[in-house]
């Protein structure tokens, strides 16, 4: 029998406001969440995971947004009077019914109590940070390697000549040069 589609729905705010790489940055919050957005990505592409990253709206007279920005990625900001909660509740419960597995990645209580009830799991939003971090340590190992830096600096003046270098030191001075 074939192992069920494993599908995430993170509760973007939630997320946000846990882990330290994110929870204390000065970027404007589109920024913050667009880095969210890039971390979870790699994240499900390595592991294969479908990633549902949804935003609240609550508060706004827009409708439902969803963006794709990767092929197992999908970000949901909800409409008008749903909160990321209910959305995940939700969606929890056609997956969950739909034969596959879930996973609610958030740290509200309530949440998890309602997505377990639904036949989902539950990861508390650090949780997923210690695994996105030691997928990240895992690809950087494999793919890097043992990255050694060269002893010696490596500057552009040790291969000019003395007219040359001349020249530019005049430039950089704001000197006029002949």
């Amino acid at each position: 029998m074939a192992k069920p589609e494993t599908h995430y729905l993170i509760d973007g705010y939630n997320v946000i406001h846990s882990w330290p790489d994110l929870k204390n940055r000065t970027e404007d919050l589109a920024e913050v969440r667009d880095r969210l957005v890039d971390m979870l990505t790699e994240y499900g592409a390595y592991e294969h995971y479908q990633l549902t990253i949804v935003f609240d709206a609550l508060f706004t007279a827009d409708e439902e947004h969803i963006e794709n920005p990767a092929a197992l990625v999908t970000v949901v900001y909800t409409g008008a009077g749903e909160t990321a909660d209910s959305y995940i509740e939700r969606r929890a419960y056609e997956l969950a019914h739909g034969g596959h597995e879930v996973f609610a990645v958030t740290s509200d209580v309530a949440e998890q109590s309602v997505v377990l009830g639904a036949g989902g799991y539950r990861i508390p939003s650090l949780e997923l940070y210690r695994r996105v971090k030691a997928v990240k340590e895992k690809l950087r190992s494999q793919y890097l390697g043992k990255v050694s830096l060269p002893y010696t600096r490596n500057d552009v003046a040790g291969r000019l000549d003395s007219e040359t270098a001349a020249k530019l030191d005049r430039l950089r001075r704001g000197l006029e040069y002949e």
